[in-house]
């Protein structure tokens, strides 16, 4: 029984190892996601001053359209990316409570072989109290006898 026991013991913390790996990678994911959406922000605010600077040379209608279309793409990258985010925060939600669930069946197992390990040495000590009230009983009866005897 303890065999089957730690055989599904050690399957748990693998799961568990391997939830941690993919709630880590969740993370790092959700991290270069926001580090990317920070670069495109401060490029796009960069890209702003650009045309305000060029501005203040004057620029030509067209010079003027070609800079406002690639603002406005910018503005496009951006709105994607910030829908991008709510994947990415789900990605660790779902990692982290499947680590959770992983973790509690781990944790159950531990108790359990624990449990069984307790019983196992409580047993042992009554075996073991039993015999040597038997052999004090015996011992008494012997030492008995031989006073009376």
């Amino acid at each position: 029984m303890n065999n089957a026991l730690d055989f599904l013991l050690e399957q748990a913390s693998e799961r568990e190892n391997q939830a941690v790996l993919a709630l880590s990678k969740a993370r790092t994911d959700l991290d270069g996601y926001y580090q990317q959406l920070q670069q495109i922000e401060q490029y796009r605010l960069d890209y702003c001053q650009q045309l305000i600077d060029r501005g203040k040379q004057g620029l030509t209608a067209s010079q003027y359209t070609h800079l406002n279309r690639f603002l406005t793409t910018l503005d496009n990258t951006l709105s994607k990316q910030k829908q991008a985010e709510t994947h990415f925060t789900e990605q660790v939600t779902n990692c982290e409570r499947h680590w959770l669930e992983c973790r509690k069946q781990r944790l159950s197992y531990e108790w359990l072989i624990e449990k069984k390990q307790t019983e196992k040495q409580r047993l042992e000590n009554l075996r073991e109290q039993k015999q040597m009230d038997e052999f004090s009983t015996l011992q008494f009866s012997r030492l008995r006898g031989k006073s009376l005897g």
